[in-house]
This record gives structure tokens, sequence and C-alpha cells, in this order.
């Protein structure tokens, strides 16, 4: 009797670390990402096509982010792939904003438009 105790208490306790695997990483990341995109609008940072392309590029992870939590639960392999798409963009975010390209009277425009 002890022992299907100790095994089922086992088996819940590495169950429910499964369901949210990573889970407040991504979303973390991702709202990290669309802050740094947004501010690099507003600085003038990207242009208006480094922008919509950094903005395709998220609409993408957020599709595979609900492709995966469609099931209730992130594997660790759509972990991993999550995870490197949110590198990659990083990446991309940081190049497209040191670049030296500049929209000009970008702030003034974003603040009419908001």
């Amino acid at each position: 009797m002890k022992r299907i105790l100790t095994a089922a208490a086992i088996a819940t306790l590495t169950a429910t670390g499964a369901f949210a695997y990573g889970d407040e990483t991504i979303d973390a990341n991702r709202d990290a990402q669309r802050q740094r995109i947004e501010q690099g609008r507003y600085n003038g940072e990207l242009t208006r096509r480094e922008y919509r392309d950094l903005k395709a590029e998220q609409a993408k992870i957020d599709a595979d982010i609900a492709r995966a939590k469609a099931d209730g639960r992130i594997t660790k392999r759509e972990y991993s792939k999550i995870h490197d798409e949110q590198i990659g963009s990083y990446r991309h975010i940081k190049s497209e904003s040191s670049d030296g390209q500049k929209s000009f009277w970008r702030r003034w425009l974003y603040q009419t438009r908001n």
C-alpha cells in the first residue's frame, strides 16, 4: 500500500511540472520583444518596413505559441522550438534597431496616431 501511494505521489508531482513547461519564460520574452519593437518605432530606430517585418515575425511566433498551448501544455520540443524562434527574433530586433537606418519624424507620427 505504501509503495502504491509513493508511486502515485511521484507520478503526480512529475506530471504537474510538465503542464507549464517554460510558460512564464515564453510569455515574458514575448512581452519584452513587443515592448522593444514599440520602443524602436517610437525612437525612430526602426523604419516602417523593419517594423512591419518584425511584427510579422512576432505574429508567427504567437501562432506557434497558441498551437503549442492548444492541448493545454507545452512539451519540451515545442518549448525548444519557440525559444529558438524567440532568440532569433531578439537578434533581428537588435540588429534592425542598431543598423543606423532612421525613421525621421517617427515620434511625431507615433504620438498623433495614438
